[in-house]
């Protein structure tokens, strides 16, 4: 069985929001619809999501901003603003990928977890993930 699972690293690199396991099949959207994880969220708050993470109708009537890299076009090139911006949100995405990497390498997860167990799935995960808040920050100040 794969797992979704929906995390949130702070800017300081430090995991802030984990879900409970979903099946794979499930859509970023929906997941974050039932995560609640923009509930948490106050408006003029933004979050970063990767490209094809279409959430902006469930964050905008909250006051969210969401902030998404830009999309190439083979009808155009980026303005120098869009190459700054695509540059600055993909050095702060590289935190973020080390983040969940960091969680991935427990062996725990490597193992096979039927459906019926997806709750005992989200509490392991869980804990890897706090496991992590124990070592070194990824983000220098």
């Amino acid at each position: 069985m794969t797992w979704k699972i929906l995390v949130g690293v702070s800017p300081c690199g430090v995991i802030s929001f984990v879900s409970n396991c979903y099946a794979g099949s499930i859509s970023d959207k929906k997941i974050t619809e039932l995560s609640g994880v923009l509930d948490l969220c106050e408006p003029g708050d933004s979050v970063m999501v990767d490209k094809g993470f279409l959430i902006s109708d469930l964050t905008t009537p909250k006051g969210i901003d969401v902030i998404i890299p830009h999309f190439k076009s083979k009808m155009k090139q980026f303005t120098r603003r869009q190459v700054e911006e695509t540059r600055r949100i993909a050095n702060l995405r590289i935190h973020v990928e080390r983040e969940i990497q960091r969680i991935k390498v427990f062996k725990i997860l490597d193992g096979v977890m039927p459906i019926c167990c997806h709750l005992t799935a989200s509490d392991v995960f869980k804990i890897c993930a706090a496991l992590t808040t124990l070592q070194p920050s990824l983000v220098q100040d």
